[in-house]
């Protein structure tokens, strides 16, 4: 098999060293890449989110299978058009996609489908509308951006001060782009959150293993919010009741909604859920795998993910494929100096070998360039040091002693990465 790995991102490198492990892939491409899996693939200089460009570069070198990593060339229909083709993609439809690409579709898909979620309070197009919804609410509000916005667009105000900066930096200055023109405002669900990612092929669908991640920048989940600090996965994280409850009251619900609205889904369904007192809701839909769960969960998978993939893009998934490894996995990301707000790149990174060194360690790359015999940083969240072990208190030694022996100017990770591991909410026990 030749596969095209589409993105660029820490996400695509654990997707790119899983495959690569496949006996039936011989030659892997990414586009674009980055500075860490130009040392396991052949990465092509392209927009992710060009469609039509991705169609070109697809003509040019007709790959068994293209996997597809991020939201943008989702959303544009990356999937419809390599499929009007006959090409084979593990990519959901652009209809499909608006699950994360609109936060608006996705709640009025929940509550069609009669899926627990949040209560919204209301949708708005102007900042004067959503302030003026913002007396008589109950604090703390979850503000939402509809459109896509680099995981930036949520924000759980705790008074209305808060929430009408949030609004005004929205939508009057404009800072989420075209993705804050429109809010919706929503009542805050209290739990623990829970990543539950399943693949699909339209019709048969099975469980990744559980993860969660940690979007706050620094330890104690305090500060702004990000594309993803770290996670973690281990079973313990979804006792057998809890995710029979999961699987019965909101996977099985979504997969027959997505059947009965004539939406096809063939890829990854990231479910983000809150494991509340009164039972697991759906807090959002993804429409790929997650960044940085991704590179906990690839450390666990013990099967051949490319012959799943492209099963799956057959429309022939057989879930039993899917083995785990027992124990659990980290990811710990080391993201640039200021991120998620302004940072510096073009750093140079010293000690990845000695990091990689460390058995059952491996870094995945996410905001890196290749310059020399160097590796600089070129991004806000450069690298995803992950670990697997036998428990989680192992793979936390393991990555946190592999992330001590890397370094670079302004280098910063959160030092708490799974310190809630083991923690589920009642409802689970």
């Amino acid at each position: 098999m030749k596969v095209l790995v589409i993105g660029g991102g820490g996400r695509e490198h654990a997707l790119v060293w899983k495959l690569k492990q496949s006996p039936r892939v011989e030659k892997i491409w990414c586009a674009p890449g980055n500075g860490g899996i130009e040392t396991e693939a052949e990465c092509l200089p392209t927009d992710p989110a060009d469609v039509p460009t991705l169609v070109a570069l697809a003509e040019r070198l007709s790959p068994d299978l293209t996997i597809v990593g991020p939201e943008l060339p989702l959303v544009n229909g990356v999937g419809d058009a390599f499929r009007s083709r006959g090409w084979p993609i593990v990519a959901p439809s652009q209809q499909a996609a608006q699950l994360e690409g609109s936060k608006v579709f996705a709640k009025e898909f929940l509550w069609r489908q009669g899926i627990p979620t949040a209560r919204m309070y209301g949708v708005f197009d102007t900042s004067r509308d959503a302030l003026a919804a913002l007396s008589g609410l109950n604090w703390p509000v979850v503000i939402k951006a509809d459109g896509l916005c680099a995981g930036k667009g949520v924000f759980v105000a705790q008074d209305a001060a808060s929430a009408e900066d949030f609004i005004h930096r929205a939508m009057d200055t404009n800072e989420l782009g075209s993705g804050g023109n429109r809010l919706l405002l929503e009542e805050a669900l209290e739990g623990e959150e829970l990543s539950f990612i399943v693949v699909t092929d339209g019709q048969h669908y099975a469980p990744l293993v559980p993860t969660r991640d940690h979007k706050r920048v620094f330890d104690g989940n305090r500060g702004p919010n990000t594309g993803g600090m770290g996670a973690y996965s281990t079973d313990e994280l979804l006792p057998p009741k809890l995710r029979q409850q999961v699987l019965e009251s909101i996977v099985e619900p979504t997969m027959r909604g997505l059947a009965s609205e004539g939406i096809l889904y063939q890829g990854f369904l990231y479910i983000g859920l809150m494991l509340t007192a009164s039972g697991p809701k759906v807090l959002e839909f993804n429409c790929r795998l997650g960044d940085p769960e991704a590179q906990a969960i690839v450390m666990r998978m013990d099967f051949d993910l490319a012959q799943v993939l492209s099963e799956l893009a057959a429309g022939i998934l057989e879930p039993a494929r899917l083995k785990w490894k027992p124990g659990a996995s980290v990811c710990v990301v080391m993201a640039s100096g200021g991120y998620p707000s302004k940072f510096a790149s073009k750093k140079k990174i010293d000690g990845l070998t000695d990091a990689e060194r460390i058995n059952g360690v491996k870094v995945f790359h996410a905001g890196t360039l290749r310059q020399g015999a160097s590796t600089i940083t070129n991004g806000g969240r450069v690298l995803g040091v992950t670990a697997a072990g036998t428990s989680v208190e192992r793979a936390l030694a393991t990555v946190y002693e592999a992330a001590a022996k890397i370094h670079f100017d302004g280098a910063h990770y959160r030092k708490d990465i799974a310190a809630s591991a083991g923690r589920v909410h009642a409802a689970g026990d």
